[in-house]
């Protein structure tokens, strides 16, 4: 039975005047996965975000679960295995409602960097290190290939390869981790700002905060401080120590959506060069493109989405893509987010996708980097870290690490397809339109059954926020009592698809605004 969240100004006085094991700073993947496990495993834990939960990286990436072809080109056999499984985990275990099955199609150019027996042997190799559980990788004609690709380009193309991975909303899977950590005792809060440390006899031992919202400033204290902030990483440990040399790097990933015109069944990669791949992903009834891998150095609240990004991707697109599935007049959106890579010689398009752990001066232990379809590995191995540093509450109070249910599932577990036709039936409330109730089960899941409860209690809710939207009004309730959105780009950017199907209108801006009220 979920229970109400408590107000903000309720939350603020808990994580003022409790005593806490472990605070968590940063509500991005890292540091959510971390606090699920932490508060799984028995602990206190306190999560403060100074955005919106996943408002930053964690919700600009490719949206892929996979074990990462291009691991094998470096002789990462192992990791991509490991990838594998845990793929497989989230998608038939942890998260089936939110992580969905893709085909991919491997184009192999005349002229191009790979030859059809390398990537041929390549996903054939693949699919054995997934133990064959999502089918053979092999090799078809483009004519085969074309069926699925309504846009594929057949010209040069010599055949296509194919594989399988996953994909999600990145942003619905960040959101439903924080509500498992939450569910598991965990306190969060988000437009919490820390701007500075607190520390007893050089330790750190807290935080002071700024809710963002209205300027009140509260104290944190506890055992342990976990910084996760992503690209802001060593922003805080320069808090902890002003002298700290870099533990990071960053690389631009940017990403330009468009209208499709007609429904694509299986995705593109591409090569580009040797190193380099770039997708085109049917998702959310649209299609993504992207991405870039390029050295940023500047400040990580103004990465964007250039125009020079733009006319990159769209460029390297077109290699497999036909143009007129390329028209301008069809981008809805495009954004960019910052991979956080370990620091080292060369360039970042060849940086290792690993996770950077340090430990400060003042004991703050800090971690960056790593990638989401291992977001909940990273979460244990960070936890088993933190229980090996001295007087560590993690040894003291909660369960051994090795003792936690791997497999433990996020909120609203259900088979999409038995919740979208309960919905339609009409059993729980009125019937949604189809779109919406396909909408809704996908995600949502089970949990969709509560919005449909709004609707039933308030038919008005049930009316859309866009003609050409799925999303209703009862969505932008639920996330306001229910998912901690405050803001209208919660709601349109992260709880909903409107910003992406480039519908966040002035008109449903303001309508999502007094839903807020």
């Amino acid at each position: 039975m979920f229970v109400r969240p408590d107000t903000r100004s309720e939350t603020r006085e808990r994580l003022s005047r409790s005593d806490w094991d472990l605070l968590v700073i940063g509500g991005g993947i890292l540091g959510t996965s971390v606090a699920w496990h932490a508060a799984q495993a028995g602990l206190r834990v306190a999560m403060v975000e100074a955005g919106d939960f996943a408002g930053a990286t964690s919700s600009a990436s490719s949206k892929l679960v996979h074990g990462g072809l291009r691991y094998l080109q470096t002789g990462s056999v192992r990791l991509v295995a490991e990838n594998h499984r845990e793929r497989r985990a989230l998608a038939r275990d942890v998260a089936p409602h939110l992580v969905n099955p893709l085909t991919f199609h491997l184009p192999i150019l005349r002229g191009g960097p790979h030859g059809t027996a390398k990537l041929g042997a390549g996903v054939f190799a693949y699919s054995a290190l997934s133990a064959f559980g999502d089918g053979v990788g092999r090799v078809i004609t483009p004519a085969r290939a074309a069926v699925a690709n309504p846009g594929l380009r057949t010209e040069d193309l010599k055949a296509v390869a194919v594989y399988h991975d996953h994909q999600m909303n990145d942003a619905r899977v960040a959101l439903m981790t924080v509500r498992a950590a939450a569910d598991a005792g965990a306190v969060v809060i988000n437009h919490a700002e820390v701007v500075g440390l607190r520390t007893t006899g050089g330790r750190v031992t807290g935080a002071e905060v700024r809710d963002r919202l209205d300027g009140t400033e509260f104290g944190v204290g506890a055992r342990l401080v976990l910084n996760a902030t992503g690209p802001w990483v060593d922003h805080l440990r320069r808090m902890e120590d002003p002298g700290v040399s870099p533990s990071v790097r960053l690389s631009k990933g940017a990403h330009v959506v468009l209208r499709r015109r007609a429904p694509w069944r299986a995705a593109l990669a591409t090569p580009v060069d040797k190193y380099r791949i770039t997708f085109a992903l049917p998702w959310e009834d649209h299609l993504l493109l992207g991405t870039t891998d390029d050295a940023w150095e500047g400040d990580p609240g103004e990465v964007s989405a250039t125009e020079s990004d733009i006319a990159r991707i769209l460029d390297e697109a077109s290699l497999s893509v036909r143009s007129d599935h390329l028209s301008r007049d069809l981008i809805t959106y495009a954004f960019a987010g910052l991979r956080v890579l370990p620091g080292g010689p060369g360039g970042v398009e060849s940086a290792k996708r690993e996770t950077v752990v340090t430990e400060g001066r003042g004991g703050m232990l800090s971690v960056a980097g790593g990638k989401w379809t291992t977001y909940r590995h990273i979460g244990r191995t960070v936890l088993r870290t933190l229980s090996r540093l001295p007087d560590s509450p993690v040894a003291e109070r909660g369960q051994p690490v090795g003792d936690l249910v791997r497999r433990v599932p996020l909120p609203g577990i259900a088979n999409p397809s038995a919740v979208a036709h309960r919905l339609l039936a009409g059993t729980d409330g009125p019937s949604p339109a189809p779109d919406t109730a396909r909408h809704l089960a996908r995600h949502y899941g089970s949990l969709a059954f509560d919005i449909a409860d709004l609707v039933r209690h308030d038919p008005a809710l049930g009316a859309r926020l866009h003609p050409d939207a799925p999303e209703i009004e009862a969505q932008v309730v639920y996330a306001r009592d229910r998912e901690w959105a405050h803001t209208v780009d919660d709601v349109v950017r992260r709880r909903t698809t409107l910003t992406v199907r480039g519908l966040d209108t002035p008109e449903v801006r303001t309508r999502v605004e007094k839903l807020l009220e």
